[in-house]
């Protein structure tokens, strides 16, 4: 392309967005949003604060929403585990244990049914 017609293209280009440009001048949504802005901006140098100062204290989450918002937050522990007793009445035998993932005790519950192993618990 030689650099005339890149010249009156780009001419074309900038009279159809001052066209644009002059038509959003009418435009009273804009009108209304020009004056909110240069409001706001007086009143937050009327008070010495600035639009960062806004947002903390409209939302104080907003700053701890990077990737060290994780470590911010307090950790919970949760509450230890009760130590359950089981005690076969057949054989005499004694489980202790924290969870159900022991392997005496999925014998019996295999054996004699959840419900039935459940029963003899002692604690």
């Amino acid at each position: 392309m030689s650099r005339l017609a890149e010249y009156r293209k780009l001419e074309q280009q900038l009279a159809a967005q001052m066209a644009e440009l002059e038509a959003m001048k009418d435009d009273t949504a804009l009108k209304t949003e020009m004056e909110f802005e240069n409001k706001l901006r007086a009143l937050l140098g009327e008070y010495g604060y600035s639009l960062r100062n806004v947002v903390e204290i409209l939302d104080p989450q907003s700053g701890s929403r990077g990737a060290g918002a994780v470590a911010a937050q307090e950790k919970t522990t949760r509450k230890p585990r009760q130590v359950k007793i089981y005690k076969n009445p057949h054989s005499g035998e004694t489980v202790e244990t924290k969870g159900g993932n022991h392997a005496l005790l999925k014998a019996w519950k295999t054996e004699h049914g959840s419900d039935t192993v459940e029963s003899w618990r002692s604690q």
